[in-house]
């Protein structure tokens, strides 16, 4: 019965989003999304998730320098930077490499690096997580990767390119959201709004495990917690957030 009444507002939902379903049949709406749609979007959104994830990210990045070099210089590796939502949490000093696949985020971007002037920004990459070759290997102290493993291609290639990147004691942060619990409402409408939700979102998951491939992936130690962003406008409260040490 559930599984039907899943299937019918997946359906119900498809049709209200039609347009945009037609749009991507064309081959429109995937550069619409890349270009315009997506980086606007995220842009007005990155404040609002930075208000109610704030003080995860605080705790979360406030050992950051802990993993600082001999010399007391952090060089730290963001995959997926997006508009630089973390940079306000990083230490000042901090030496950053961007990464992304998206060049039309740099507006936001731009503004970002502006505002963040207590960090040295080294270079900007565009790169997917899975291939970060640009990047020598064991040469950052850190890795960044928050609200990226859910539309990445492979998970597994993204961590075996964070292992290779970090120097030995380095660390891998991360914040993603994730699969919410199966009992819950919170799963169930993951499930419905699904494939529409990957579509307009540029290929965002909701129902991923990344947990999972953290703790096969051949970290030395993993702090991680399982905990709720209160996000209550979209299906995507169930977070994982913590670091791996290599």
């Amino acid at each position: 019965m559930e599984k039907a009444v899943v299937l019918f507002l997946r359906v119900s939902i498809q049709l209200l989003a039609l347009p945009i379903y037609l749009l991507s049949f064309l081959g429109m709406w995937e550069p619409f999304c890349k270009k315009i749609f997506f980086p606007f979007l995220l842009e007005k959104l990155t404040a609002s998730y930075n208000r109610r994830a704030s003080g995860h990210k605080q705790e979360l990045f406030g050992n950051l320098q802990e993993f600082a070099g001999p010399a007391g210089e952090l060089t730290l590796l963001e995959i997926g930077t997006g508009t630089g939502a973390n940079f306000q949490f990083y230490p000042p000093g901090c030496k950053i490499t961007c990464t992304d696949t998206n060049l039309n985020f740099q507006r936001g971007l731009s503004k970002s690096m502006a505002q963040n002037q207590h960090l040295q920004f080294q270079r900007f990459l565009v790169a997917p997580g899975e291939d970060l070759n640009q990047v020598a290997d064991s040469s950052m102290d850190a890795v960044v990767c928050t609200l990226v493993l859910c539309s990445v291609q492979s998970i597994e290639g993204v961590l075996k390119e964070v292992l290779r990147v970090l120097r030995p004691g380095g660390a891998f942060y991360f914040l993603e959201h994730v699969a919410a619990d199966p009992s819950s409402w919170t799963y169930f409408w993951q499930q419905v709004f699904y494939p529409t939700w990957k579509l307009v979102f540029d290929g965002c998951c909701l129902t991923r495990e990344p947990w999972k491939n953290l703790e096969q992936a051949k970290f030395s130690e993993i702090k991680l917690r399982h905990i709720q962003v209160p996000l209550y406008w979209a299906p995507v409260q169930s977070h994982i957030v913590g670091y791996a040490i290599k």
